[in-house]
């Protein structure tokens, strides 16, 4: 258990006032071009300028200088928690994210519909990002698979995204992916690095043997990859932690498993950021922080529209009076990681953060972008410290010592 956390334990106090963490997926960018400004700076975005000025602006880095973090530990760091402490599968989140009891004696992977050819060789990583109509019924076709010694589990996730689970004694969670992450090559074979792992990854060949079989005449998923393979580890609930009551409005199945996994409370919100904003609403008086999040700065980022991803982040500001008009004692708006359209990946550039409560010390800053948020007044600084400014910031902490 870090220090950081023991702290917060006992400096918490309860208190009626309200963080907002609005997440905005892939925020950070890049310009296209030299002396051009990134995605947030490109956006006319006022309504978070004017925030900007009131209040106090920053760089967060998820994990370390130089790694790029995918969104489990990105995500982690942001409500507190070191991610190099708590290091967990996607395949975790995604069972989680889709309200599936894992138990102790659990492995889940993270499965992706992907398709073959004649030769074996992985022709799409995504088959054609098959239509979940399609994709939940070859899952129901898969999970009929019978492997002895455990039980298997498949569910659907969303479009080419699937989670299997194998509960049986003996397990571990250490195996390798087997999407090679490029085309014209076969998967890779399961291997695990210890003696329980490796008993899972004989168990995963069996599955795909079995799997290979079902699909062989479904086209374009005619095969699947195993990604994040993993079992749940033992994380404290930010209950406990911080003393929250926490909310989570995410629409995408792995940020409500990342919510899960902390035990927040999961807030159905349909799907658009208007149906977001409607259940923060309704939920208001029942919670004292929210975890909102927005993952199209994220995707537009992947695919490489950089005006995309400028059209995005300024819907994200169009909602911001709605969360004004409840009156938070503190709202924050950042990312879990940079996504620049030109990179078309998670990066390892540090993430624009925003801070705006009337406890706030205000900058120099006169809108929020990266060039400024370089000199804001929070600095640079590791993102599992973000909880500890917000729970200041709402007037959540008590003084250190004598």
């Amino acid at each position: 258990m870090s220090d950081l956390q023991d702290l917060t334990r006992k400096l918490q106090k309860q208190t009626d006032s309200k963080i907002v963490l609005l997440v905005a997926d892939g925020l950070g960018g890049l310009p296209i071009e030299k002396g051009g400004g990134t995605e947030l700076e490109t956006a006319k975005t006022p309504n978070m300028d004017a925030l900007a000025k009131e209040g106090t602006l920053g760089l967060s880095t998820p994990v370390l200088p130089g790694i790029s973090p995918g969104s489990g530990p990105g995500h982690l760091g942001l409500f507190g928690y070191d991610p190099l402490e708590y290091q967990i599968g996607r395949g975790v989140l995604e069972a989680l994210g889709i309200d599936f009891e894992l138990t102790p004696d659990d492995v889940a992977i993270r499965g992706n519909f992907c398709s073959i050819d004649a030769e074996g060789n992985i022709s799409d990583r995504r088959a054609g990002r098959v239509k979940s109509e399609i994709a939940s019924k070859l899952c129901e076709k898969l999970d009929q698979i019978e492997i002895p010694g455990v039980e298997v589990f498949v569910r659907h996730v969303k479009e080419y995204r699937l989670v299997i689970v194998f509960r049986g004694d003996g397990l571990g969670g250490n195996v390798n992916d087997t999407d090679p992450q490029r085309t014209g090559v076969p998967p890779l074979a399961p291997v695990g690095a210890d003696g329980p792992s490796q008993r899972t990854a004989e168990i995963c060949t069996q599955f795909l043997e079995q799997a290979r079989e079902i699909l062989k005449d479904d086209q374009p998923a005619n095969l699947l990859t195993m990604r994040g393979i993993d079992m749940k580890p033992n994380v404290p609930p930010l209950s406990e932690v911080y003393g929250l009551r926490a909310g989570a409005i995410a629409v995408y199945p792995m940020y409500r498993g990342l919510a899960r996994l902390v035990s927040m409370d999961i807030l159905d919100a349909g799907q658009t950021l208007d149906d977001q904003m409607a259940r923060l609403k309704a939920a208001w008086d029942d919670y004292d922080f929210f975890f909102v999040h927005f993952k199209y700065t994220d995707s537009t980022g992947e695919d490489g529209n950089f005006p995309e991803k400028v059209r995005r982040t300024e819907e994200l500001d169009a909602c911001i009076p709605k969360i004004m008009a409840l009156n938070p004692d503190c709202l924050i708006v950042t990312g879990d990681h940079s996504t620049p359209a030109k990179m078309k990946s998670h990066s390892w550039h540090p993430v624009p953060v925003l801070l705006w409560s009337d406890l706030a010390r205000p900058d120099a800053c006169d809108s929020f972008g990266e060039t400024q948020c370089i000199t804001g007044g929070l600095g640079q600084f590791p993102a599992k410290y973000l909880m500890g400014f917000a729970m200041a910031h709402a007037g959540k902490l008590e003084k250190f010592g004598a």
